[in-house]
């Protein structure tokens, strides 16, 4: 039998003898959030000046590290499938490329060739008696990518949890590891207000004890979650994990024993929260972290009975059409994993899908909900997907309905400050 502890050893070293693994234009893939590794990226940011032409592919970066620089993007670029607030401003701006994806998708886009890969930078727990570190934080697209990737660096942190599921990386796989103990990147649940609460009451409202449920980031799917404790036999099947679902676990609303696909086990692809979550992920029976292509995979998912899905947008036509990701032609974060759950909830037997938003925006200034998107928009969900949208005055069930009978609906929802001006629009769309 190996000895693992020997090869461990062998691969041992700093972090700057880690990243001078990474070659001139090299792809180098990071993780989602939490998985990012600080150590690394920091080193890498400290000696970017050194590269030239290397590119780092990452969904959601939480921290803005030094390489995220327009004056380096020579030497070090950012490559986004999804803008946050360390990159959403060289996105608009253009220095930090973006590419659209289905967040189900990447690791087949990966496994294609179709996004090259050379490294792999990542988080890992510490390694057990078998050889094999859990990469439980970030799932996602990671493990597609080291199967494709020449040069895997782990940086092992005591923190990190080492959860059940497909997350694991045998040391075998890997090229060098980095230590650190580093504390892990956490983040609370966002704040509440009343048009938060109000939205999360007509969403909780149509819940129905023993649905699994999959909830995006965000205050409004937050809301539905504080509102969900009473509730009995949920289960979970989502692709983030957050302190949120923590507090419907421990409230005794989540047991999973209804779920009929993966009973008794909750699943998720990556962790977003706070020390509480990811002490409570360690070894969790209940809890499995796999890749993004099986957590997100609308055949899949849609094999929960009842699956209710709850996501955010920003703007929602007479159609239906939801944009999510841009404002007009600018953009703002990415399609994530909202498409793939729509979708999952309307194959889904008794499924339900919530677009949830405020009415209005800019203080009450502009309407969310639009005769037409504003020019430039991406269509995240498309009018043929949506079925629920939910604002603080209620509820428009488009899915089967006619574009004036979506209109109708969608205009009943606005706020009241618009109602006329939509519907005087709509009669010049000949939709009312």
């Amino acid at each position: 039998m190996p000895n693992y502890k020997e090869l461990y050893q062998e691969r041992l070293c700093t972090a700057v003898e880690g990243i001078k693994l990474v070659r001139d234009g090299d792809c180098l893939v990071v993780p989602t959030g939490v998985g990012e590794p600080p150590a690394l990226l920091t080193a890498l940011s400290e000696h970017r000046r050194e590269y030239h032409d290397v590119k780092i592919y990452q969904i959601l970066p939480l921290r803005k590290f030094g390489y995220i620089d327009p004056e380096t993007v020579d030497h070090v670029r950012h490559v986004a499938f999804f803008l946050g607030g360390a990159t959403r401003a060289g996105g608009q701006q253009g220095w930090i490329d973006y590419i659209p994806s289905y967040f189900s998708e990447m690791p087949r886009l990966f496994e294609d060739g179709l996004f090259s890969v050379d490294t792999v930078f990542t988080l890992a727990s510490p390694m057990d008696e078998h050889g094999y570190f859990s990469i439980s934080l970030a799932t996602d697209y990671t493990l597609a990518a080291i199967s494709k990737a020449k040069t895997v660096v782990l940086e092992v942190n005591p923190n990190v949890p080492f959860a059940n599921g497909n997350c694991l990386v045998h040391i075998s796989q890997v090229s060098a590891i980095v230590e650190d103990n580093t504390p892990l990147t956490e983040v609370g649940l966002p704040k509440i207000g009343p048009i938060q609460e109000a939205i999360g009451k007509y969403v909780a409202d149509l819940i129905d004890n023993g649905s699994t449920i999959q909830i995006g980031f965000g205050a409004i799917p937050d809301a539905v979650v504080m509102q969900l404790t009473h509730k009995h036999d949920l289960g979970i099947h989502t692709e983030m994990v957050g302190d949120g679902i923590l507090t419907l676990i421990e409230s005794g609303a989540v047991t999973n024993q209804s779920k009929n696909y993966l009973p008794g086990k909750f699943v998720a692809t990556f962790a977003l929260g706070t020390k509480r979550l990811y002490d409570f992920m360690h070894r969790n029976p209940q809890l499995e972290m796999h890749p993004v292509d099986y957590t997100n995979d609308p055949f899949l998912a849609g094999q929960n009975d009842n699956l209710i899905t709850i996501n955010a947008s920003v703007q929602v036509d007479f159609l239906g059409q939801c944009c999510s990701e841009s404002m007009g032609s600018t953009p703002y974060s990415g399609t994530g994993g909202q498409s793939d759950f729509v979708r999952a909830a309307n194959r889904s037997k008794g499924g339900k899908s919530f677009i949830v938003l405020p009415s209005t925006a800019k203080d009450g200034k502009i309407s969310r909900i639009v005769p037409t998107l504003t020019p430039g928009s991406a269509v995240t969900t498309s009018k043929n997907d949506v079925n629920y949208v939910v604002t603080e005055y209620g509820v428009a069930q488009l899915r089967g309905k006619s574009a004036k009978q979506r209109t109708q609906a969608l205009i009943a929802i606005a706020h009241p400050d618009f109602r006329e001006e939509l519907m005087e629009a709509a009669k010049k769309m000949n939709l009312l």
